[in-house]
């Protein structure tokens, strides 16, 4: 008889894909949905589960809470990609379902990743079959579902947020593979606290990013035999940089720009300008930033510091005239001003209110004496007749002239504050006003 040898090749799979928990007991971190008493651990412990939306950014477990609850509930699993997947996979899905249930009675977990990414009719594919029972549905994104999914699917399926890990769970994740990866087990790995917390730190809340961090380090480390020595010099090499999170067009984008614009508008430098390197340090582009400082100037500061318009401008023309290094500083100049600035939305306030009047009411007559009269019949039909020109006034003011229509003529749109140059301002407006009321010469009565 012939002697047979045989080798069996080590498993090639990253060591995050190793690790991947497959039971409740081995899952790490989301202890706000998942702690031993609350209402999802118990359901998905019992094996009693519905269909659910997972929403958060990458690496903090989706995928995997997907496949532990799978494991749970006794279910087939059939995992579809937004990216690369149709409604044609979807009825593929629906049918293989619907098999396993005839010939086994086995339920069968439709798991979506990147579901935002389907569009409506891609949705409503899969929508009748999460109805009546035909799968469990179970769908995973790093976008708002509110602003992504149908209404219709959010519904039918409970949304639950989960959060970037803490640094502790990803430094938990990382000794427990080095203690009980079938590879990493068999080596001696020297590896200090200072270490590990380095590693998770630049995860950044990411746990498959933390494990992938930690292979790289012991494939550099020094070797003798089975021995891996991670010191200062290998963490130097896997940890050159470290990359701030931006994820540009998704919901951290949009996030760190409301903590730029909230910094701002609530006169922190400090906090505006950390927000603006994070965005810089995650790629962001400064002329956004530059965008929204504008916006800042005109909705946040207004007349306060009318000055805040024109810096604005200017940092945005330097940046143009002098390339990024410099143009970014001067973006950041711009920042630290707009958020020292003394603070108003009165324009913004006063421009809303003024559109929103103009939408919801009649489209009042423009009173005769404010119209143009550049033809005789005009002047017959009284278009600017008893018009003052204000020049000719005493302090080239008309008192007790009035230039909106008769209806709203009492009305008023802006209320300078008390703050910046406005204060200045209603200071004159109130003089002005006083001005008026005290006039002989009413255009209006006093009704």
């Amino acid at each position: 008889m012939d002697n047979f040898s045989f080798s069996f090749a080590p498993d090639v799979r990253p060591l995050a894909a190793r690790m991947r928990p497959t039971c409740l007991d081995e899952y790490i971190g989301q202890q706000h949905i998942l702690a031993p008493d609350l209402p999802l651990y118990r359901a998905i412990n019992a094996g009693r589960i519905h269909s659910l939306i997972l929403w958060g950014p990458p690496g903090i477990g989706k995928t995997t809470l997907a496949q532990v609850i799978a494991h749970h509930c006794d279910c087939e699993v059939i995992t579809l990609s937004a990216v690369t997947s149709g409604v044609k996979e979807i009825r593929q899905s629906v049918e293989q379902a619907n098999n396993t249930l005839t010939s086994s009675g086995k339920r069968t977990l439709l798991f979506i990743d990147e579901v935002h990414r389907f569009n409506k009719s891609q949705q409503d594919a899969f929508l009748p079959h999460i109805e009546n029972g035909t799968f469990l549905f179970i769908g995973a994104t790093t976008e708002n579902p509110s602003f992504s999914l149908n209404n219709a699917v959010l519904s039918r399926a409970r949304v639950y947020t989960l959060k970037p890990l803490q640094n502790s769970d990803i430094k938990h994740a990382m000794v427990r593979a080095i203690e009980h990866d079938e590879q990493l087990s068999s080596l001696t790995i020297k590896i200090s606290d200072h270490a590990l917390d380095s590693l998770s730190l630049a995860a950044d809340g990411d746990c498959r990013k933390g494990l992938n961090l930690l292979e790289q380090a012991i494939d550099l480390a020094h070797s003798s035999d089975n021995n891996r020595h991670i010191d200062d010099a290998v963490l130097a090499q896997v940890l050159p940089t470290h990359i701030a999170k931006y994820d540009k067009g998704g919901d951290l984008y949009y996030d760190l720009i409301s903590a730029f614009h909230k910094s701002v508008r609530g006169s922190s430098p400090d906090g505006a300008l950390y927000w603006y390197a994070r965005i810089l340090a995650g790629g962001g582009d400064p002329l956004y930033v530059a965008r929204r400082l504008l916006a800042i100037a005109t909705e946040d500061i207004g007349n306060a510091d009318p000055r805040a318009m024109q810096v604005a401008l200017n940092a945005w023309d330097i940046f143009h005239r002098v390339g990024p290094s410099e143009g970014e500083r001067a973006i950041a100049q711009a920042t630290l001003y707009l958020a020292s600035a003394p603070k108003s939305n009165a324009v913004y306030m006063a421009f809303n209110q003024a559109k929103a009047d103009v939408a919801k009411e009649k489209s009042y007559e423009v009173p005769p004496h404010l119209r143009n009269a550049p033809t005789e019949l005009m002047k017959d039909l009284g278009y600017g007749a008893e018009y003052r020109y204000a020049h000719n006034e005493e302090g080239a003011f008309a008192a007790g002239e009035s230039y909106l229509p008769y209806e709203i003529h009492r009305r008023q749109y802006y209320y300078p504050t008390e703050r910046g140059l406005e204060q200045k301002i209603k200071a004159k407006l109130d003089y002005l006003q006083d001005l008026n009321l005290q006039s002989d010469n009413q255009r209006y009565d006093a009704t």
